[in-house]
């Protein structure tokens, strides 16, 4: 089950959206929105993985790889953006202070 307004709450605190208008946003075909979206949850949501199951598989793979790290914030951008790599497609992990030391 999905807290659309939890995410409202986390992610688009500085935006009025409701939590029906992200679901729409989530299941709708516009591309524009969902990477609006999906840059919010990565950056923003204190469920990361959970809210970014909103997203079916395929979709949330192409909008990770598309996903451009930006300058500002480019650290926390980053390490977000692997873990959800590590997490769902089990990239390999490039954030030194989470590997394990051998």
């Amino acid at each position: 089950m999905v807290d659309y307004e939890r995410i409202q709450k986390d992610c688009f605190w500085d935006l009025s959206i409701s939590g029906k208008e992200i679901e729409n946003i989530a299941n709708g075909n516009d591309s524009r929105k969902k990477n609006m979206l999906f840059e919010k949850i990565l950056l923003n949501s204190t469920a990361l993985f959970k809210d970014l199951q909103i997203f079916d598989k395929k979709e949330l793979e192409k909008l990770l790889e598309n996903y451009n790290i930006p300058k500002f914030n480019s650290d926390h951008a980053f390490k977000r953006k692997n873990m959800a790599e590590v997490y769902f497609f089990d990239k390999p992990l490039l954030i030194n202070e989470l590997k394990w030391i051998a």
